[in-house]
């Protein structure tokens, strides 16, 4: 998977509380069980973690630090946030206790990974999830915090954010999606940037709709290749009736795009769902498959088409540094023809 070479690439303390292998056996979600958490506001604390990959530069926890004192934010960097363990950024259960222990800091009121890269998986076992579900907070990260993301709407319920990283891009375009969705209480629009610039039509970062419509649907997905990793885990969501599945990757050859769709739907997911949303597929090709490869356009169209739902391509969700902030969990209405979400609730309260 070339998806940890390329967030490598860009640059992508609280106590630690005890691991027990209490919190694997519990699902205390239904789908009528949301938590939303509490909103932002400036002067509040956001604790920064590495769950997965390691960053061994000083420089991006320094930007780190910079971006979010912009928003007035202050910062707190767990524990083992610049630990190393192999390419992961400390033990198992040294970054489990890092994420464990910024849900339990009430000094904390938001958290957010520093990087992706892989790894993430490897904790969700040793996560407390009752102690989450008990102390809601704001968790936001992408790509490969999906698995995070997952696990904690499965067992817990409580409303997470598919977003930049610590370390991505903050420019005025995620920043103000971000302080729209989690700061003001908002509940957006989400559609992509409109700007010609000097082209009669506008070229860069379109919308192709798969199917055209109107659906609503809880908002559930992330990084394709890190959701099919723990499809069949009770770790993954089983109850996909009525959601919008959103998705995107990086550094995939179009064959493995086709097998994880196939993976989608053998698994009973895509019957289940109400729309679909394929955000950006970066540096995806068809590398070594040959000769009459498929294109990605093709793939997508031969597992979406047939179910017949409101479906587009080319959201701001991904690898790039436009990135929007999804709100797993949140009902909202897709329009496929002009490559819209609408958020119907607030994400925080």
């Amino acid at each position: 998977m070339k998806r940890r070479n390329f967030i490598r690439n860009i640059g992508t303390a609280g106590m630690a509380i005890p691991l027990s292998s209490f919190s694997s056996n519990f699902n205390f979600h239904t789908s009528e069980e949301i938590i939303r958490p509490q909103a932002l506001k400036e002067g509040d604390t956001i604790g920064i973690i590495s769950p997965a990959s390691a960053i061994f530069e000083s420089e991006p926890y320094e930007i780190a630090r910079e971006s979010f004192g912009a928003m007035g934010l202050k910062v707190k960097f767990g524990k083992f946030a610049k630990s190393r363990y192999g390419h992961l950024a400390g033990t198992d259960e040294e970054r489990a206790a890092e994420l464990n222990s910024m849900f339990a800091d009430d000094s904390i009121n938001a958290i957010i990974a520093l990087r992706g890269g892989s790894g993430s998986a490897r904790i969700l076992d040793k996560l407390d999830y009752n102690l989450i579900r008990k102390n809601p907070k704001i968790f936001i990260g992408y790509s490969d915090i999906t698995a995070l993301h997952l696990a904690i709407f499965k067992q817990t319920g409580l409303v997470t954010f598919h977003g930049p990283v610590a370390v991505s891009t903050w420019n005025p375009y995620s920043a103000g999606h971000l302080k729209a969705l989690l700061f003001n209480k908002e509940a957006p629009l989400l559609k992509n940037p409109s700007d010609k610039g000097d082209e009669l039509a506008q070229t860069k970062n379109r919308i192709r709709t798969i199917t055209p419509g109107t659906a609503k649907g809880r908002l559930l997905g992330g990084n394709l290749s890190v959701l099919t990793g723990i499809v069949g885990t009770e770790y993954f969501p089983q109850d996909w009736k009525g959601k919008i599945l959103y998705i995107e990757d990086v550094g995939e050859k179009i064959y493995a795009v086709d097998r994880m769709m196939s993976q989608l739907r053998l698994a009973g997911v895509l019957k289940q769902i109400s729309g679909f949303i394929f955000g950006k597929c970066t540096d995806c090709d068809p590398g070594g498959s040959g000769y009459g490869s498929l294109t990605l356009e093709e793939v997508l169209d031969s597992y979406i088409k047939p179910l017949n739902i409101p479906a587009f391509t080319g959201a701001m969700i991904g690898h790039i540094d436009d990135n929007v902030t999804i709100p797993n969990g949140i009902e909202a209405e897709i329009n496929a023809e002009k490559g819209t979400i609408q958020l119907l609730q607030p994400a925080v309260v």
